[in-house]
């Protein structure tokens, strides 16, 4: 699969009523599919949750392994059993490693080529209006220190499970008129 990021929010948005005011949620990979649907239509707001809103929040190492296209030559196995391996040194709750461990496990390995690549040949850098972006201090994956959330939980980039409680308050905040 060749499609872009930005081609695939595309694809996604087709599913959008953009005729009625909408909001744009996405969450890790999803957040930056919600930033290329929010370029092109006009969400009423976007929030990113465990997300990046472009390419210059990505963490050095990530944009260093694009430029170098490691991600195509490394096998996909390879980099599930390191993401494995490196739960045992992070400071991820206990809960979080076990569910990360499960979706590396079970995820599907052409969609993770595609989509490693789409992340690492993401060219984004228009970053939306209205934007909302909550971020865990924790986050292993994109940590906040390269990003500017708007909001910082005290989190993984599992957050939504563990901190299920915070994360609605704010976006019962940001979605009530």
């Amino acid at each position: 699969m060749n499609e872009s990021l930005h081609n695939y929010a595309f694809r996604l948005a087709e599913q959008i009523d953009i005729q009625k005011p909408f909001v744009v949620v996405g969450l890790s990979f999803g957040g930056m599919l919600a930033v290329e649907i929010a370029k092109t239509f006009n969400p009423v707001c976007t929030i990113l949750i465990s997300s990046i809103p472009s390419v210059a929040h990505l963490p050095y190492y990530f944009r260093k392994a694009g430029h170098l296209g490691l991600h195509q030559i490394i096998p996909i196995s390879f980099i599930q059993h390191a993401a494995i391996l490196k739960r045992l040194f992070t400071n991820e709750s206990s809960e979080d490693k076990k569910l990360l461990k499960t979706m590396i496990r079970k995820s599907d390995i052409g969609f993770i080529r595609w989509a490693m690549h789409a992340v690492l040949s993401w060219k984004n850098t228009e970053i939306p209006e209205r934007l909302f972006q909550i971020h865990g201090t924790r986050d292993g994956i994109l940590p906040h220190r390269y990003t500017n959330p708007t909001y910082l939980i005290n989190g993984g980039h599992l957050m939504i499970f563990t901190r299920a409680k915070e994360i609605n308050q704010i976006l019962g905040s940001l979605l009530t008129p």
